[in-house]
């Protein structure tokens, strides 16, 4: 059975991108996909964020335009801080030389991001346009870094997209067992602190999944996003209250 090939609109840089409801939908082959095209400037990015769409490509292919259908959210309410995450905080806050940075070294980890092998490969759609973007977008005000440090040297970390109270999660490393989750702990705590709704996490992972992040329909997303992003901006100022609230004790602790 011969299928037809999908229309996937092309963008000029004068272009609106489509509405994330016009993606590919479920079960064809680019399922999710938006559009295709354009570049990556900062009114780009800002434009497709807020639309709930992000772009995810790979080295010589055009810019392509994403938006999932359900989307995978990580609540901060429902982060699940198993016992041994738990313990293991515990004891990185207690322990002179180890903190929590943010905003200290963003191009770095995302340049270790894109050095962290996935399914055997490293991860190629941060590619080198990528980077140079979203160093822009963090010189702007709206991309930022979580970072673990452990005697001056980075161990781990994870950045993220926010406008306003909407965060989307992006991609994080570690280079020493559980220095993401440490880094990912304190993005909760944060957030938490300041009710955000969900951190966004694009797409279903085992690894999320387990963190108690969850999939809702896109629909449901956007409605959320809309919101979030005309509220006041986040204070991204980690402060020890925030890792108070997220320590004390839960019914969720496993």
């Amino acid at each position: 059975m011969i299928h037809p090939t999908p229309h996937i609109p092309w963008l000029e840089a004068d272009t609106p991108l489509p509405l994330a409801m016009t993606a590919q939908p479920q079960g064809s082959e680019f399922a999710g996909l938006v559009a295709a095209g354009g570049d990556l400037c900062i009114s780009r990015l800002q434009e497709a964020y807020g639309q709930g769409i992000f772009p995810w490509f790979s080295e010589g292919q055009p810019v392509l335009w994403w938006s999932p259908d359900p989307r995978m959210v990580l609540k901060p309410a429902s982060f699940k801080l198993h016992r041994s995450l738990r313990k293991t905080l515990h004891a990185f806050l207690a322990t002179p030389h180890c903190e929590i940075r943010i905003d200290s070294a963003f191009e770095q980890v995302m340049q270790r991001c894109a050095q962290v092998p996935r399914g055997g490969k490293l991860g190629t759609w941060i590619v080198p346009d990528m980077i140079k973007a979203y160093v822009g977008l963090h010189h702007a005000g709206l991309a930022h870094s979580i970072e673990t440090w452990v005697h001056g040297e980075l161990v781990g970390g994870l950045y993220c997209v926010a406008l306003g109270r909407a965060v989307f999660g992006e991609s994080m490393f570690a280079l020493q067992t559980d220095a993401s989750k440490v880094a990912l702990s304190g993005l909760v705590a944060l957030t938490k602190a300041q009710h955000v709704p969900w951190i966004d996490c694009q797409q279903n992972t085992r690894h999320l999944a387990s963190l108690g992040a969850q999939e809702i329909d896109r629909s449901v997303f956007l409605e959320g996003i809309a919101a979030s992003q005309t509220a006041s901006p986040l204070n991204w100022q980690l402060q020890p209250i925030h890792w108070q609230a997220l320590l004390a004790p839960s019914p969720q602790a496993l």
